[in-house]
């Protein structure tokens, strides 16, 4: 028994020998073949029988599971890339990797991506609403073909009352609570994420919209080349500026008489190059520039409007209102209803006295931004 056990432990530690020298073999040898090798290449591996096990758990016994077959880097180098010419931050990959740009296209969680989509968008719609207007929003969707994408930016945080409306489970949501249009613009349509839309729609919601088609809009818009626009205004309705007052002798209409002493320029807001920030329309080049210019902190977008022609050139020419498109704004202060009482005034004052210091901002915050550029450039306004 002696002679069996010292005989079995002999060739025990003579195993374990031979797996030792083996090792450091094949470590040396892997070693050479690694710093003779200064690529990484790329091989098919099988995944390990236990990995295979926690894919049939994660996805059901009744579930197809994915191929296990991947191509795999060999060691833990990466390769050495750097595309100065990538988007800021992605200069490490290789540029038929890189997606700059994005959408709103609704997807599956099923099948094969390339057969999602049996209809993409050309045109974007957003607008920013509340519940209190959710007939006239629904009246106003109509007038939209599934040419165009509706996206509702809810200030109020309810959205799954909107579920009534087929075309609402169509539709994006996003739901901030007291927010205004152009704070949900200025995060949620950077240039990069709507760039799939020719053009983008920011409305209001209380707009009365039954003189409006939307496909003869595109239309009239594409025709005369207006890169900014908006439908007329009903003349009935309240007008602010003579800019946006509907004409009935003509389809479209680029520049006004307005009050004397209100024009310096014939070519300049408010007599030409103006639109209202209440329901613009802007190109997918134009809203490039356009989102930029919006600033975070001013919410409510006033001034923005006498600044779009910046964006566009010559902006007498590529901005104007189509009257025979026409819309009714019906004046419904809802969203300033949202404000909070301060000092005994009424919520709507208080967002009221913010709009119009954020447009004496906004001007101020322009007229530096010149300034500055022309200081540092050596150059002359003129």
């Amino acid at each position: 028994m002696a002679t069996l056990y010292r005989s079995g432990a002999f060739r025990r530690s003579n195993d374990r020998g031979r797996l030792v020298i083996t090792t450091i073999m094949g470590m040396v040898f892997g070693y050479f073949i690694g710093i003779s090798s200064p690529y990484v290449s790329l091989t098919k591996i099988t995944l390990p029988s236990s990995l295979m096990s926690s894919l049939d758990v994660a996805f059901g016994d009744d579930h197809r599971r994915p191929s296990i077959e991947r191509f795999f880097p060999e060691n833990l180098v990466n390769p050495k890339i750097y595309v100065p010419t990538n988007p800021r931050g992605a200069e490490s990959l290789p540029p038929r990797i890189v997606v700059s740009e994005s959408d709103f296209y609704l997807r599956r969680l099923w099948g094969e991506p390339s057969k999602d989509l049996t209809n993409k968008p050309k045109y974007l719609v957003t607008f920013t609403v509340g519940l209190s207007q959710m007939n006239n929003i629904d009246a106003a969707v109509t007038k939209f073909s599934e040419d165009f994408q509706i996206l509702l930016f809810h200030y109020d945080g309810r959205t799954s009352e909107w579920d009534q409306f087929e075309w609402s489970k169509r539709a994006i949501h996003v739901s901030v609570r007291k927010q205004t249009k152009w704070w949900y613009a200025k995060r949620f349509l950077h240039p990069d994420v709507v760039a799939a839309y020719d053009y983008i729609f920011i409305w209001d919601e209380d707009l009365g919209v039954e003189h409006f088609n939307a496909e003869k809009y595109i239309r009239l818009v594409k025709k005369h080349g207006l890169e900014i626009s908006q439908p007329a205004l009903e003349p009935n309705s309240g007008l602010t500026w003579q800019m946006t007052k509907r004409r009935d002798d003509r389809e479209v209409h680029k520049s006004t008489d307005e009050k004397p002493g209100w024009c310096s320029n014939p070519r300049l807001p408010p007599c030409a190059a103006f639109v209202e920030i209440m329901a613009p329309v802007f190109s997918r080049e134009a809203w490039q520039c356009v989102w930029h210019m919006i600033q975070n902190d001013l919410v409510h977008g006033w001034g923005l409007d006498f600044a779009l022609r910046r964006c566009v050139e010559p902006a007498h020419e590529k901005i104007g209102v189509v009257d025979s498109q026409w819309i009714v704004h019906q004046f419904v202060p809802s969203l300033g209803n949202q404000g909070e009482s301060e000092n005994g005034k009424a919520p709507w004052e208080g967002v009221r006295e913010r709009c119009t210091n954020e447009w004496a901002m906004f001007q101020d915050r322009l007229a530096n931004a010149d300034e500055s550029y022309f200081v540092q450039h050596g150059k002359s306004r003129v």
